[in-house]
C-alpha cells in the first residue's frame, strides 16, 4: 500500500534536508512506497535544503501569493481592494485599519522575510541597505529606475554590484524583483536599467502615503497602482510556471510586460485610461514579432478577467 506523509514548514527543523535524504536512501532500499509532500513558506530555506542534500529526489510544485479570485472568495475583496490591499489572507481582516494593516505588513510579512529568510542565511555586509533597496523597489514597483539613481538615494549605499546582489536576494524571496528589458542580445539585457516589481502589491502600498480612498480618487496614483497590481500577478505566476517576464522601452516607446516561454513572446500592455497610448506595442511587433500582444485595462482584456485567468492560456491564443 502507498502512504502520503505531509510534513508543514519543514525549514523550522534544524539539518531537515540530511534527515529527509537518510529516509528517503532507506525507503528506496527496503522498498517502501512512501510519497511524501514537503511544505514551507520560506523559499530561500526550502530551495537551500533541496539543492544541498536532495539533489535528483524531489519533485518541486511552486506555490505564490493568494489571487484575485481566492480573496474574492475568502473574504469578499472587490478587484479595487485585491489590486491596493493585495492577496496576504493574514492582512484581509485588517483593511479597514490601516495603521494595523501596515504593521502587520511591516512586522509579519516584510521584517519576518526579511530576518528570517536572507539576513539568517546569507552574510550580509549592510543588512540597513537591504532594508533600504527593498523600500525603494517596493516603493517604485511598476517603475524603471536605474541602480545609479538608487545609489543617489540611499545612504552608505556601496556601489551597483552590491544593490544588484541584494536585489537579487530580494528576488529569491519572493518579495522584489528587477525586470530586464527584453533583447534578443544576453549581454544587453543584463546591462539594462531595471523595472521594479514586488510579488505582491501590498508590498508596494506598504509604503504608498495614499489611504485606499484617496488613491481610487487620483486617476494618476490608481494607474500606477493598478500596473503595478497586474504585474504582482504576472511574476508570481510566472515563477509558478516558470515564464521569463521583461519589459521593453526604446525612446518614447514603452511595453509594460513581455513574456516569454520555450522561445513563444507574449507582449501585455496595461492601460488604465484611453489617453495612455499603446504606440509601444505595435513598435514591438514590427521588431520581434511576438506570437500575440494583449491591452490589459481599457480596451482590452479587463483587469478583473486578467486577474482571473491562467497565464499560461495567453501563448495559446
Amino acid at each position: 500500500d502507498s502512504i502520503i506523509l505531509v510534513i508543514d514548514e519543514i525549514q523550522k527543523i534544524s539539518n531537515w534536508s540530511e534527515v529527509v535524504k537518510k529516509e528517503w536512501d532507506d525507503d528506496t532500499l527496503h522498498d517502501c512506497n512512501i510519497k511524501v509532500l514537503l511544505l514551507g513558506s520560506s523559499r530561500v530555506l526550502l530551495e537551500k535544503g533541496l539543492s544541498e542534500s536532495l539533489g535528483g529526489r524531489f519533485e518541486e510544485i511552486r506555490m505564490t501569493h493568494w489571487s484575485y479570485p481566492e480573496m474574492k472568495e475568502c473574504f469578499g475583496f472587490t478587484l479595487d481592494q485585491y489590486l491596493f490591499f493585495g492577496g496576504y489572507p493574514g492582512a484581509a481582516s485588517l483593511i479597514n485599519e490601516t495603521d494595523r494593516w501596515e504593521q502587520y505588513i511591516q512586522s509579519a510579512i516584510i521584517d519576518a522575510t526579511i530576518n528570517k529568510d536572507i539576513l539568517m542565511n546569507t552574510s550580509i555586509s549592510k543588512p540597513a541597505l537591504l532594508r533600504q533597496t527593498f523600500e525603494l523597489g517596493a516603493s517604485y514597483s511598476g517603475e524603471i529606475l536605474s541602480l545609479n539613481k538608487m545609489l543617489g538615494s540611499l545612504q552608505d549605499a556601496g556601489n551597483a554590484v552590491t544593490l544588484a546582489g541584494y536585489i537579487n536576494l530580494l528576488d529569491e524571496s519572493g518579495m522584489l524583483c528587477g525586470l530586464q528589458k527584453y533583447s534578443i542580445d544576453t549581454a544587453r539585457r543584463r546591462a539594462s536599467i531595471p523595472k521594479f516589481q514586488v510579488y505582491n502589491n501590498a508590498l508596494k502600498i506598504a509604503y504608498n502615503p495614499h489611504t485606499f480612498d484617496q488613491a481610487i480618487m487620483d486617476r494618476k496614483e490608481w494607474g500606477r497602482i493598478l500596473e503595478s497590481g497586474i504585474g504582482s500577478w504576472i511574476v508570481s505566476q510566472a515563477f509558478v510556471h516558470r515564464i521569463e517576464v521583461f519589459y521593453w522601452r526604446e525612446l518614447a516607446n514603452e511595453v509594460d510586460f513581455i513574456l516569454r516561454k520555450k522561445g513563444t513572446v507574449v507582449a501585455i500592455e496595461v492601460k488604465s485610461n484611453a489617453e495612455k497610448s499603446t504606440k509601444g506595442l505595435t513598435e514591438f511587433g514590427y521588431k520581434f514579432k511576438p506570437k500575440s500582444a494583449f491591452i490589459v485595462g481599457d480596451g482590452g482584456i479587463s483587469a478583473e478577467e486578467f486577474l482571473s485567468m491562467d497565464i499560461r492560456n495567453l501563448f495559446k491564443k
